[in-house]
């Protein structure tokens, strides 16, 4: 069994991400790697179910489309 999941249809998020890591980044609204851009990293990881490792695949996602977590 993996932990991995599925993106919902319209979801722009990486689907590398654990299901807990979506379920969070879901719980905050977030369904479009873009509207990362709004948050920081630390804002991010405060959410529960968001790792690291979670974090680390966000981060690089954003850099492959030339865009970065908010500062």
């Amino acid at each position: 069994m993996t932990d991995t999941h599925e993106s919902p249809q319209g979801s722009s998020l990486p689907e590398t991400i654990s299901k807990p890591a979506h379920r969070a980044l879901a719980g905050a609204g977030i369904v479009r790697l873009e509207q990362l851009t709004d948050i920081t990293e630390e804002e991010l990881l405060k959410l529960h179910g968001m790792g690291p490792k979670g974090v680390r695949i966000l981060r690089q996602a954003l850099a492959d489309k030339g865009l970065d977590f908010a500062k």
